[in-house]
């Protein structure tokens, strides 16, 4: 079952920074509803920051650079897209954060249950 999103938890665990641009109400709506897509597959997030980037360069080709980190027991999830759009930018970065999430689940379940044994240089007493 999956944990019930409330508007103060994005708040609280959604944090949205812009460089070098405003951000605005409808981009900062567009990063809640994405980041509570990833709450919603993980409850033991922590911490999901978002900050979008503007380059204003001579040619038009990716121009906005979305940069994420998810804040998780354990190593972070850090990924980051350009695109020409903003949105689109923000749309590949969610994308790339889930298959993290993914990837760090898969990994952690087929660890789980292979046991390996251990050779110690010690001699030990057997116990019978």
């Amino acid at each position: 079952m999956t944990p019930e999103i409330t508007p103060e938890t994005l708040d609280e665990k959604v944090l949205i920074s812009g460089i070098h641009l405003d951000l605005t109400d409808g981009i900062k709506n567009h990063v809640r509803d994405k980041a509570a897509k990833l709450l919603r597959h993980e409850p033991q997030i922590v911490r999901v920051r978002i900050t979008l980037e503007y380059h204003q360069t001579k040619s038009n080709r990716d121009q906005f650079t979305a940069k994420g980190q998810i804040e998780i027991q354990g190593p972070d999830i850090v990924a980051a897209d350009s695109g020409d759009d903003a949105y689109a930018a923000l749309d590949k970065l969610v994308s790339e954060l889930d298959r993290g999430l993914r990837k760090r689940s898969t990994n952690r379940m087929s660890k789980r249950g292979k046991t390996h044994p251990i050779e110690l240089d010690a001699n030990l007493p057997k116990i019978s």
